[in-house]
Protein backbone atom coordinates (compact mmCIF):
# COMPACT_ATOMS: atom_id res chain seq x y z
CA UNK A 1 0.00 0.00 0.00
CA UNK A 2 2.95 2.06 1.01
CA UNK A 3 4.82 1.89 -2.29
CA UNK A 4 1.43 2.29 -4.21
CA UNK A 5 0.67 5.58 -2.92
CA UNK A 6 4.33 7.02 -3.14
CA UNK A 7 4.15 5.77 -6.93
CA UNK A 8 0.70 7.55 -7.15
CA UNK A 9 0.35 10.74 -4.99
CA UNK A 10 -2.39 11.66 -5.68
CA UNK A 11 -4.02 8.71 -4.64
CA UNK A 12 -3.50 10.12 -0.65
CA UNK A 13 -5.34 13.00 -1.16
CA UNK A 14 -8.58 10.66 -2.51
CA UNK A 15 -9.93 10.09 0.47
CA UNK A 16 -13.61 9.61 2.45
CA UNK A 17 -13.36 12.75 3.81
CA UNK A 18 -12.22 14.77 1.09
CA UNK A 19 -15.34 13.73 -0.99
CA UNK A 20 -17.69 14.42 1.99
CA UNK A 21 -16.17 17.97 2.23
CA UNK A 22 -16.08 18.74 -1.77
CA UNK A 23 -20.02 17.58 -1.63
CA UNK A 24 -20.60 20.23 1.38
CA UNK A 25 -19.35 22.65 -0.48
CA UNK A 26 -21.27 21.67 -3.63
CA UNK A 27 -24.07 21.44 -1.65
CA UNK A 28 -23.94 24.33 0.17
CA UNK A 29 -23.00 26.44 -2.65
CA UNK A 30 -26.22 25.23 -4.91
CA UNK A 31 -28.32 25.91 -2.11
CA UNK A 32 -27.21 29.75 -1.76
CA UNK A 33 -26.85 30.63 -5.37
CA UNK A 34 -30.51 28.66 -5.57
CA UNK A 35 -31.84 30.56 -2.84
CA UNK A 36 -30.67 33.89 -3.60
CA UNK A 37 -31.92 33.12 -7.29
CA UNK A 38 -35.41 32.26 -5.72
CA UNK A 39 -35.76 35.18 -3.38
CA UNK A 40 -35.12 37.89 -6.50
CA UNK A 41 -37.83 35.96 -8.77
CA UNK A 42 -40.94 34.95 -8.88
CA UNK A 43 -40.40 32.03 -9.94
CA UNK A 44 -42.94 29.12 -8.54
CA UNK A 45 -41.55 25.69 -7.60
CA UNK A 46 -44.13 23.24 -8.28
CA UNK A 47 -41.77 20.33 -7.39
CA UNK A 48 -38.91 19.85 -5.31
CA UNK A 49 -37.61 16.87 -7.21
CA UNK A 50 -36.85 19.64 -9.72
CA UNK A 51 -34.76 21.64 -7.41
CA UNK A 52 -32.49 18.29 -6.58
CA UNK A 53 -31.97 16.88 -10.16
CA UNK A 54 -29.22 19.38 -11.38
CA UNK A 55 -27.33 18.85 -7.86
CA UNK A 56 -27.75 15.46 -8.00
CA UNK A 57 -26.24 15.43 -11.67
CA UNK A 58 -23.49 18.11 -11.23
CA UNK A 59 -22.46 16.35 -7.94
CA UNK A 60 -22.21 13.42 -9.23
CA UNK A 61 -20.17 14.14 -12.14
CA UNK A 62 -18.11 16.02 -10.10
CA UNK A 63 -17.04 13.67 -7.78
CA UNK A 64 -16.69 10.98 -9.88
CA UNK A 65 -14.10 12.70 -11.83
CA UNK A 66 -12.33 13.92 -9.00
CA UNK A 67 -11.57 10.90 -7.17
CA UNK A 68 -11.36 8.77 -10.25
CA UNK A 69 -7.76 7.44 -11.70
CA UNK A 70 -8.33 9.29 -14.97
CA UNK A 71 -4.82 8.84 -17.18
CA UNK A 72 -3.49 11.63 -18.98
CA UNK A 73 -3.24 10.94 -22.50
CA UNK A 74 0.34 10.16 -23.35
CA UNK A 75 0.21 7.61 -26.58
CA UNK A 76 -1.45 6.24 -29.55
CA UNK A 77 -3.84 4.19 -27.43
CA UNK A 78 -4.82 6.58 -24.98
CA UNK A 79 -5.34 9.70 -27.54
CA UNK A 80 -7.62 7.34 -29.44
CA UNK A 81 -9.20 6.95 -26.52
CA UNK A 82 -9.61 10.37 -25.97
CA UNK A 83 -11.26 11.26 -29.67
CA UNK A 84 -13.57 8.15 -28.63
CA UNK A 85 -14.34 9.83 -25.72
CA UNK A 86 -14.80 13.31 -27.06
CA UNK A 87 -17.47 11.52 -29.74
CA UNK A 88 -18.94 9.93 -26.90
CA UNK A 89 -19.79 12.95 -25.42
CA UNK A 90 -21.42 14.69 -28.42
CA UNK A 91 -23.05 11.50 -29.02
CA UNK A 92 -25.10 11.86 -25.43
CA UNK A 93 -25.30 15.64 -26.14
CA UNK A 94 -27.56 14.54 -29.29
CA UNK A 95 -29.32 11.64 -28.01
CA UNK A 96 -30.05 14.16 -24.90
CA UNK A 97 -31.99 16.89 -27.21
CA UNK A 98 -28.98 18.79 -26.54
CA UNK A 99 -27.93 19.24 -29.81
CA UNK A 100 -29.29 18.65 -33.20
CA UNK A 101 -28.99 19.53 -36.86
CA UNK A 102 -30.44 22.80 -37.85
CA UNK A 103 -31.88 24.12 -40.75
CA UNK A 104 -29.86 26.97 -41.50
CA UNK A 105 -26.03 27.72 -42.64
CA UNK A 106 -23.02 28.68 -40.76
CA UNK A 107 -22.94 29.38 -36.79
CA UNK A 108 -26.19 31.46 -36.09
CA UNK A 109 -27.50 33.55 -33.58
CA UNK A 110 -27.13 32.69 -29.66
CA UNK A 111 -29.59 33.79 -27.22
CA UNK A 112 -29.41 33.89 -23.53
CA UNK A 113 -32.31 32.41 -21.45
CA UNK A 114 -33.25 32.55 -17.72
CA UNK A 115 -34.11 29.78 -15.88
CA UNK A 116 -33.91 27.63 -12.36
CA UNK A 117 -30.16 27.26 -11.52
CA UNK A 118 -28.87 24.26 -13.04
CA UNK A 119 -31.68 24.18 -15.28
CA UNK A 120 -30.19 27.37 -16.74
CA UNK A 121 -29.30 29.47 -17.64
CA UNK A 122 -30.03 28.64 -20.84
CA UNK A 123 -27.78 28.99 -24.56
CA UNK A 124 -29.74 28.51 -27.05
CA UNK A 125 -27.87 28.64 -31.07
CA UNK A 126 -30.65 28.27 -33.57
CA UNK A 127 -30.61 29.45 -37.25
CA UNK A 128 -27.55 27.82 -38.33
CA UNK A 129 -26.21 24.39 -39.44
CA UNK A 130 -26.34 23.20 -35.73
CA UNK A 131 -29.01 23.81 -33.22
CA UNK A 132 -27.64 23.93 -29.73
CA UNK A 133 -30.02 24.34 -26.18
CA UNK A 134 -27.57 23.46 -23.52
CA UNK A 135 -28.99 22.89 -20.46
CA UNK A 136 -25.78 22.93 -17.69
CA UNK A 137 -26.75 20.01 -15.56
CA UNK A 138 -26.95 18.21 -18.26
CA UNK A 139 -23.55 19.22 -20.12
CA UNK A 140 -22.31 18.80 -16.46
CA UNK A 141 -23.11 15.25 -16.33
CA UNK A 142 -22.12 14.30 -19.95
CA UNK A 143 -18.95 15.49 -19.85
CA UNK A 144 -18.44 13.78 -16.32
CA UNK A 145 -20.01 10.71 -18.23
CA UNK A 146 -17.77 10.91 -21.46
CA UNK A 147 -14.47 11.61 -18.81
CA UNK A 148 -14.85 7.91 -17.11
CA UNK A 149 -15.39 6.60 -20.86
CA UNK A 150 -12.59 8.29 -21.58
CA UNK A 151 -10.60 6.53 -18.15
CA UNK A 152 -12.07 3.13 -19.10
CA UNK A 153 -10.96 2.86 -22.16
CA UNK A 154 -7.54 4.41 -21.92
CA UNK A 155 -7.05 1.73 -19.11
CA UNK A 156 -8.70 -1.48 -21.14
CA UNK A 157 -11.82 -1.57 -18.74
CA UNK A 158 -13.75 -2.59 -21.81
CA UNK A 159 -15.91 -4.97 -19.86
CA UNK A 160 -16.95 -2.02 -17.55
CA UNK A 161 -17.24 0.43 -20.17
CA UNK A 162 -19.35 -1.60 -22.66
CA UNK A 163 -22.37 -2.26 -19.55
CA UNK A 164 -22.42 1.59 -18.66
CA UNK A 165 -22.46 2.69 -22.12
CA UNK A 166 -25.71 0.41 -22.46
CA UNK A 167 -27.20 2.17 -19.69
CA UNK A 168 -26.33 5.77 -20.24
CA UNK A 169 -27.81 6.02 -24.08
CA UNK A 170 -31.27 5.01 -22.23
CA UNK A 171 -30.61 7.89 -19.48
CA UNK A 172 -29.53 10.49 -22.48
CA UNK A 173 -33.14 9.50 -24.75
CA UNK A 174 -35.71 9.07 -21.52
CA UNK A 175 -36.60 13.11 -21.20
CA UNK A 176 -36.51 14.70 -23.53
CA UNK A 177 -37.89 11.59 -26.39
CA UNK A 178 -40.79 10.37 -23.89
CA UNK A 179 -42.12 14.21 -23.64
CA UNK A 180 -41.76 14.61 -27.75
CA UNK A 181 -43.41 11.33 -27.91
CA UNK A 182 -46.11 11.95 -25.55
CA UNK A 183 -46.93 15.74 -26.90
CA UNK A 184 -47.33 14.39 -30.56
CA UNK A 185 -49.89 11.50 -29.57
CA UNK A 186 -51.99 14.88 -27.95
CA UNK A 187 -50.93 13.49 -24.22
CA UNK A 188 -53.08 15.66 -21.54
CA UNK A 189 -50.70 18.54 -19.94
CA UNK A 190 -51.08 16.94 -16.85
CA UNK A 191 -50.23 13.81 -17.97
CA UNK A 192 -47.01 15.18 -19.99
CA UNK A 193 -46.08 16.74 -17.25
CA UNK A 194 -46.58 13.21 -14.72
CA UNK A 195 -44.66 11.20 -17.50
CA UNK A 196 -41.65 13.69 -17.53
CA UNK A 197 -41.36 13.62 -13.91
CA UNK A 198 -40.93 10.16 -13.66
CA UNK A 199 -38.74 9.71 -16.88
CA UNK A 200 -36.07 12.31 -14.93
CA UNK A 201 -36.54 10.23 -11.88
CA UNK A 202 -35.54 7.06 -14.03
CA UNK A 203 -32.66 9.01 -15.88
CA UNK A 204 -30.97 10.39 -12.55
CA UNK A 205 -31.38 7.37 -10.96
CA UNK A 206 -29.43 5.58 -14.18
CA UNK A 207 -27.30 8.11 -14.67
CA UNK A 208 -26.50 7.05 -10.84
CA UNK A 209 -25.97 3.58 -11.77
CA UNK A 210 -23.70 4.71 -14.98
CA UNK A 211 -21.59 7.02 -13.02
CA UNK A 212 -20.48 4.52 -10.55
CA UNK A 213 -20.35 1.79 -12.49
CA UNK A 214 -17.54 3.92 -14.33
CA UNK A 215 -16.04 4.72 -11.32
CA UNK A 216 -16.05 1.41 -9.90
CA UNK A 217 -14.05 0.10 -12.91
CA UNK A 218 -11.76 2.72 -12.78
CA UNK A 219 -10.71 2.21 -9.12
CA UNK A 220 -9.57 -1.49 -9.48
Amino acid sequence: MATDTASNPDRALRTPARAARLLVALTVAEAAVLGGYLAVSETEVLSLRYLAYPAIWTNAAVLAVTYAEIPRPTDRRTYAALATGVGYFVLLCAAGGLASAGHGSGLGSVSLLGAMPGWGPLVVVSGGAVHLTLVPFKLVGYAGLATLAYGALARASRGVLGSALGLVTCVSCTGSVLGTLLAGIGGSSVAVSAMLARSYDLSTAVFLLAVGGLWVGLKR
